[in-house]
């Protein structure tokens, strides 16, 4: 299948487009480089031994989109291009509204009129709000407690109207909790612009001595140890989840959750890379970040069932492949 990509260079993006040419699928990425690097676009081709068609544009320009779809009959798109900063969302919740909600009705318009049968968007565990894990796809989704959270919602909101009123357009809405890791080549992994928003970033920076200390936002939840609890999923896992979704019989749209189905705590992510790398981490207790919810963990159930895909890989696979990736990074 010829596959577009949105947000191709991206962390999760890049990782995915890395197991599409694994499987033999053509691909095209689409990125406007907000987050994301063009040197990336190399090294998924050294990794792949394929090299991807490139175009460096924004999701929100729909004219830019339909030369993209002009040149290019595509079997599915992949939608990653979105801005996805929980705190940074809180702050500058326009810009979150704007690019995440524009990106995907221009891109859900062009597949219509396109006749694009197959529709793969990256939400968010996000969309479940303060609710009490495991999440699962029946779930009422509550009021979500960031701007982030919000676009991704109503994104699906969308998308899932858009099903309806157009026989033939078929869309899986992957649900991701915490992705964290790279790839075990040490060639692609995280690399956010300024301050790291994500945990482990920040904790390979630290670990580099690029940081002084890792900020932990709060120990007062109600959790084993104090500290928020995540799904922590390997980005490659992740990937292979993507291509499976693409690669799955599914009519119409289905909500797919994409994560461990385990917990794992701040403090937990920080022994764990400890005694995987041989490194301390040193951290200060903060407060609580705004929008953040004490446990968030999935219930993998469906993706088991209906994809016939789950994560293989356990935290210490993430957090060695992490610092691999940031050890080697110049």
């Amino acid at each position: 299948m010829r596959i577009l990509v949105s947000g191709g260079l991206g962390f999760i993006g890049s990782h995915t487009v890395v197991e599409l040419l694994n499987h033999n699928h053509d691909v095209v990425i689409i990125d406007n480089l907000y987050n994301s690097q063009i040197s990336t676009l190399h090294k998924i081709e050294r990794i792949a031994g394929k090299r991807p068609a490139f175009y460096e544009m924004d999701a929100t320009s729909f004219e830019a989109l339909e030369d993209v779809f002009q040149r290019y009959d595509f079997d599915g798109i992949i939608h990653f291009a979105g801005y996805k900063a929980v705190g940074e969302s809180v702050r500058k919740p326009l810009e979150y509204y704007y690019n995440n909600l524009v990106s995907t009705i221009n891109l859900a318009k062009l597949a219509i009129i396109n006749k694009v049968p197959k529709f793969i968007f990256s939400s968010s565990a996000t969309v479940y709000g303060d609710g009490v894990s495991p999440f699962n796809e029946k779930m009422k989704l509550l009021d979500r407690t960031n701007p982030y959270g919000e676009t991704k919602a109503m994104s699906e909101r969308i998308l899932i109207d858009t099903v309806k009123a157009n026989l033939g357009f078929n869309v899986v809405l992957l649900r991701y909790f915490n992705p964290i890791g790279a790839h075990p080549s040490g060639l692609i992994g995280e690399v956010p612009n300024g301050i790291p928003n994500n945990l482990m970033p920040y904790v390979t920076q630290v670990a580099k001595g690029l940081r002084e200390k890792l900020n932990v936002f709060g120990n007062d939840y109600d959790t084993v140890d104090g500290t928020g609890v995540r799904d922590y999923i390997h980005v490659v896992d992740l990937a292979q989840g993507h291509v499976a979704a693409l690669e799955a019989k599914i009519e119409g749209v289905e909500a797919i959750n994409l994560g461990t189905g385990k917990g794992t705590s701040v403090l937990e992510i920080i022994q764990a890379f400890e005694k995987a790398n041989g490194i301390k981490i040193p951290y200060e207790i903060i407060a609580r970040r705004a929008g953040d919810i004490a446990v968030s963990y999935a219930d993998t159930t469906k993706a088991k069932n209906l994809l016939k895909w789950e994560a293989k890989l356990n935290i210490m696979d993430m957090v060695r492949d992490a610092w691999n990736f940031e050890k080697n990074l110049e």
